[in-house]
């Protein structure tokens, strides 16, 4: 089969196709008013366009829809008294000294925020019965006033959805789009179940219709899939009825591609570290990728699953300026696709990160993008000039302060991941991808003494790669609320229900009986806790609640075994084999040196602040396994470059990562 893997990013649009046991890989500009025009002119290019068999798909429709406040109309219909869930939220305040923050306004408006007469207790029971009248009402009024997408949430219908269930199917009659909580998240907190349907109603009209353009325009023999937020994939008709799996799938891609290519080297615990044109994205793999259900798109909670990422406004794009105290800052603005840093020559004339790069001689004007895409070292240098005015230091001083403080940003989003989960980053490899995570990997290992570094053989492209690496996973949750002692008989109940469930959905992905896996977790808590672990169900509660005693020592540093555990949801991944790429490691030869191509200036920190040394430059294509180099140097290749400073040294191995360490 002929699989193509496609990320859209802010600035690039990656592909990767494997064929005959080949990778082959393409960037092209993205076209952030129509993701699809990039993805067709990509496949065009590559000459494919008629002959691909699967196109697995990242796409940021969804997530910048939310972040830009362009999603549907949404209307929302909820139980009477509870309207105003939305707005009200939780007492958090992200800056909790500042008087004079505003909270982010909710995807729909008040008025359009409609109460039905009805009402459940916590169990289920029927307390108010359903009032078709005023459901009537509350969806003649939506439809007036012009909505795309309904949205429907009622209190403890994840424990009785007949309630929704009805008003949903009025909904479709009317001839609106509806999102169900009972279907999107059937899972108690009121405010966080709420924003998750909300937040699938408003991207789901968006995500339906792209991706009907998108599937218009392959040949009808493509099979396209989605990539979601937890790692896994989905079909495009699964996708645009549930956008809001979708949220972070790019991102997820490439967590799941560090992963696999990490196992394979022999190093299954890693950090991710995804550095494009926009933003940096890392996340803990500890033998596996870290999955939560405690993430937020932009200031919007959502629960539903996905891998615990952390993404900070730090990327190649990001633009330098000064605050108003006169410090210099870098992002989370950024130049993005269009115009780009100044040295792509688009018209941009702010300084980025990549323009730095450009000044300190580590991205070479000549062989970016494989030499098609010349960068304009004049236009960085210019870019750059009123920062060194401003900091009264050369050009180089000042895209060195650029890069390093680009860097300590970075750095401080690993340590949310790792020293804060209660992980030693020493224990970790740490595996750069992304257009410039190469460029920035071994000065970021340094500051948090991680051991090693990994730059996969295309790193550019990993999370188009990961795409091809994942295989179809769904996820479902039913709140249970029961002490972990007198769960059993509820369990049991929650998860026949939920696999019966599973397996047809995962056959109707075409996925047959004996490709799949169903894992069954419980979500704990200490009683009276406010928040839960998911810890691995095998049937035995006494074992299942010794391992969640052994998850909070690690994750809070402490656990009491006689405190009384509580059931809070059961949960079950639903995974589908899907045909991966299979990698084969060429036998290492006895270490060699390569020559290098050239030597060139490039600036590094030094004790003394800059330090221009002359760095060897060598083409990635000619490093085979056994190649062993030693700082300082530049490794180029078609979709990234990798910058190996003083004091470091790297080598090849049989799959053809380049491995550094720091020498000691």
């Amino acid at each position: 089969m002929l699989i193509v893997g496609v990320d859209t990013g802010g600035t690039f649009t990656d592909f990767v196709v494997f064929t005959d046991g080949q990778l082959r890989v393409y960037k092209t500009l993205s076209t952030p008013d129509d993701p699809a025009r990039a993805i067709l002119s990509g496949l065009e290019a590559l000459g494919l366009r008629e002959h691909v068999d699967v196109v697995v798909h990242g796409s940021t429709v969804a997530t910048n829809a939310v972040l830009e406040q362009k999603g549907a109309r949404t209307g929302l219909i909820t139980t009477a008294g509870f309207r105003d869930v939305l707005e009200i939220g939780r007492q958090n305040r992200p800056r909790i000294y500042d008087l004079r923050q505003v909270k982010p306004p909710p995807l729909v408006p008040r008025e359009l925020r409609l109460e039905v007469v009805e009402r459940l207790d916590e169990r289920g029971n029927v307390l108010i019965p359903l009032d078709h009248a005023s459901a009537e009402a509350a969806i003649a009024q939506l439809k007036a006033a012009g909505v795309e997408s309904v949205a429907v949430c009622f209190l403890f219908s994840f424990a009785n959805p007949a309630h929704e269930q009805a008003v949903a199917a009025m909904v479709e009659a009317a001839g609106l789009p509806v999102s169900a909580s009972h279907i999107v998240l059937p899972e108690f907190r009121e405010y966080e179940r709420t924003s998750t349907v909300v937040l699938n109603a408003y991207v789901a009209p968006l995500m339906a219709r792209y991706l009907r353009r998108l599937a218009s325009a392959l040949p009808t023999q493509t099979v396209l899939r989605i990539m979601q937020s937890n790692g896994g994939t989905i079909s495009a008709e699964t996708a645009a009825r549930e956008a809001a799996r979708t949220l972070l799938s790019g991102p997820a891609a490439g967590v799941v591609g560090a992963a696999g290519i990490a196992r394979m080297a022999g190093f299954p615990r890693a950090i991710s570290f995804d550095m494009g044109g926009t933003s940096t994205d890392v996340s803990l793999i500890d033998g596996q990728p870290t999955p939560t259900a405690e993430g937020k798109i932009g200031p919007y909670p959502m629960r539903l699953p996905m891998l615990d990422i952390h993404t900070v406004g730090a990327g190649g794009g990001s633009i330098a300026w000064f605050d108003t105290g006169g410090a210099l800052r870098v992002g989370p603005r950024s130049a993005g696709a269009d115009p780009g840093p100044a040295a792509y020559g688009r018209g941009g004339s702010e300084p980025t990160v990549s323009d730095a790069n450009v000044v300190l001689g580590r991205l070479l004007p000549d062989a970016f993008l494989g030499g098609t895409m010349r960068l304009d070292v004049d236009r960085a240098r210019a870019a750059l000039t009123p920062v060194a005015e401003q900091l009264n230091v050369s050009l180089e001083a000042a895209a060195l302060g650029i890069t390093q403080i680009a860097n300590a940003n970075m750095e401080g989003a690993i340590r949310v991941i790792s020293v804060e989960r209660g992980y030693d980053p020493r224990d970790f490899t740490l595996v750069a991808f992304g257009g410039a995570g190469p460029l920035h990997a071994c000065e970021l290992a340094e500051r948090l003494r991680i051991p090693r570094v990994l730059v996969p053989t295309a790193p550019g492209v990993l999370s188009a790669l990961g795409m091809l690496m994942a295989d179809i996973l769904k996820d479902y949750v039913q709140t249970v609320m029961r002490p972990i002692e007198d769960a059993a008989d509820a369990l049991d109940a929650a998860f026949t229900a939920l696999e019966a469930r599973a397996r047809t959905e995962l056959a109707a992905e075409g996925v047959p009986p004996e490709g799949q896996t169903l894992v069954r977790l419980l979500d704990l808590r200490y009683r009276g806790q406010s928040y839960e672990l998911a810890v691995p169900y095998t049937g035995d509660l006494a074992s299942t609640a010794a391992a969640f005693h052994a998850a909070h020592e690690r994750r809070y540093g402490y656990a009491d075994p006689n405190e009384p555990v509580q059931v809070v949801n059961a949960r079950l991944q639903a995974i589908g084999q899907a045909p991966h790429p299979v990698f084969t490691a060429q036998a290492v030869p006895e270490p060699w040196e390569p020559t290098p191509q050239d030597y060139r200036p490039v600036g590094f920190a030094g004790t003394g602040g800059l330090e221009t040394l002359k760095a060897a430059i060598y083409d990635r294509a000619a490093l085979t396994p056994g190649a062993r180099l030693r700082g300082p140097a530049i490794v180029t290749q078609y979709d990234a470059t990798t910058v190996l400073p003083p004091r470091w040294v790297a080598y090849i191995d049989g799959y053809g990562n380049l491995i550094a360490e720091r020498e000691e």
